[in-house]
């Protein structure tokens, strides 16, 4: 079977079909990783999706991978924002780091995860400046452009990521998330992101947390029993972390489950007077409440109030603004480099004068308050911790928006239109809650529109369990983008 032909094969399978492909002799681990290669070099130019290829390396590494890993020989795509390969180019969007051919010290611990469960990458996936925004049109490395239609932003900050996936060059790529970066690029390329709970995965050996705690690294899949097996294989405390967060059994056991009856609030329209009310996002969530009554579960109109208090926007972009501050600082001090208006894109640079003017003390109330704020928000969910709350599931389109063309996001009114259309998915970085988007919603041309769903701090189990349950009655995995292999 030729390179081709075998990828059109795989191409139709989740990773964990792939990885019983190998198990079983069907295949070799070099065969898979030689047609995903093929795959790549077939569609990558059409969407920009894979940055610094590393073909030869991932040849070399699949003769020696270990037959008993669980995704043995599986071809997997790296974000180029964290998950460090030691040696290797880790630009994260910016051009600064690009010019100074910037390389990783030393392998992170989630690529050591990856490894050990027997992923082989292909390469680190495009990814917009510092993970910064929702769209992933860096300067450094241009548009990343959706299989579903290539003038179409894929989301971002895992866009390289998530383009990959719904091309089907790999059945998983990694990602992560600091305001909705999983979910929103699985929402715009029609796939399964799920945000895990705060410390869930760790961030070391570099980093503790950033963001408050409120960025996390996860996946981009096409299944959810992928999305469960791989957040068991990457999840863990590793020494040093600041915090820990047990799993109480494997996600992986919890596919196929019977979640139960459970009671599900849901939210259909803008929460911002500047947000945008689309009739296909609104359509998306109205037939999700439809098929979850159905399914048997009690579905009401009803959200946690604290997500209309204006406050929150205001102190998110406070977090954010003093958190790149410091790290341009940091590198900075350690490349020898300063990032100004000739290799700092517009927002970024905004975001950093805004990082500057905030002192030590701002940024510790504003910590203080978010605390403050995370428990009016999580008090709408039952939790072993509270009594006020009456809720399993919170339901809300993913974005305001479907995908938008490329450029909208990224010209000079851009940042408004990011904070019309971000208005689900930053307050459950900031709680430390699990969030999912799920490909429920096709537009009348052909783009895929995300569904959010978000449990109770820690119960990922119950979002896998519900996530399973709605897959196999509403299945997306026939659903083929234009631009894919």
């Amino acid at each position: 079977m030729g390179n081709k032909q075998l990828a059109q094969q795989l191409a139709n399978l989740d990773a964990t079909a792939q990885a019983e492909l190998i198990r079983s002799g069907q295949i070799t681990a070099t065969e898979a990783v030689d047609a995903s290669i093929a795959a790549a070099e077939e569609i990558n130019p059409k969407i920009n999706a894979i940055i610094h290829p590393r073909y030869e390396r991932a040849r070399d590494e699949a003769k020696l991978v270990d037959p008993a890993a669980p995704f043995a020989g599986v071809p997997l795509l790296v974000k180029d924002l964290n998950c460090a390969i030691a040696g290797e180019p880790h630009h994260m969007g910016s051009r600064a780091l690009k010019n100074a051919k910037f390389t990783a010290d030393t392998d992170s611990f989630l690529y050591r995860r990856f490894k050990r469960a027997g992923f082989i990458a292909l390469g680190r996936t495009n990814t917009p400046e510092f993970g910064s925004t929702v769209t992933t049109e860096p300067l450094a490395y241009g548009p990343a452009r959706n299989p579903w239609n290539l003038d179409h932003s894929t989301g971002g900050s895992s866009g390289g990521s998530a383009a990959s996936v719904a091309a089907r060059i790999v059945a998983v790529a990694h990602a992560n998330d600091g305001g909705g970066s999983i979910r929103v690029p699985a929402g715009n390329c029609g796939l399964v992101g799920l945000k895990p709970s705060r410390s869930r995965v760790s961030q070391g050996p570099d980093v503790g947390e950033s963001w408050m705690g409120g960025t996390i690294d996860g996946c981009v899949t096409r299944s959810v029993r992928d999305t469960a097996a791989i957040l068991d294989a990457i999840a863990g405390y590793e020494n040093g972390d600041p915090h820990i967060t047990p799993f109480a059994s494997p996600l992986a056991n919890e596919v196929g489950k019977d979640p139960g009856k459970l009671r599900i609030g849901f939210l259909n329209h803008p929460l911002l007077d500047i947000g945008i009310d689309h009739p296909e996002c609104r359509a998306a969530v109205d037939q999700t409440v439809k098929l979850l009554q159905q399914l048997g579960h009690e579905v009401e109109d009803s959200f946690p109030t604290a997500m209309t208090e204006p406050q929150f926007s205001d102190l998110f972009v406070g977090i954010i603004t003093a958190s790149l501050h410091a790290d341009l600082s940091a590198l900075e001090f350690l490349l020898g480099i300063s990032f100004d208006e000739t290799n700092l894109e517009p927002d970024n640079l905004f975001f950093r004068e805004m990082g500057k003017a905030a002192s030590a003390a701002d940024y510790i109330n504003t910590v203080r308050l978010m605390h403050m704020w995370s428990r009016r928000m999580i008090s709408w969910w039952k939790t072993p911790a509270m009594d006020s709350g009456e809720f399993d599931i919170l339901v809300t389109p993913t974005l305001a928006t479907p995908a938008p063309e490329i450029g909208w996001l990224s010209g000079p009114d851009g940042g408004f239109h990011v904070q019309q259309i971000l208005q689900y998915t930053a307050q459950f970085n900031i709680t430390g809650q699990p969030a999912l988007s799920l490909p429920l919603h096709m537009t009348p041309d052909g783009i895929p529109v995300g569904v959010q769903f978000v449990a109770a701090p820690n119960r990922e189990d119950v979002l896998v369990r519900l996530a399973s349950q709605i897959e196999a009655a509403a299945p997306w995995a026939d659903r083929k983008a234009p631009n894919a292999i």
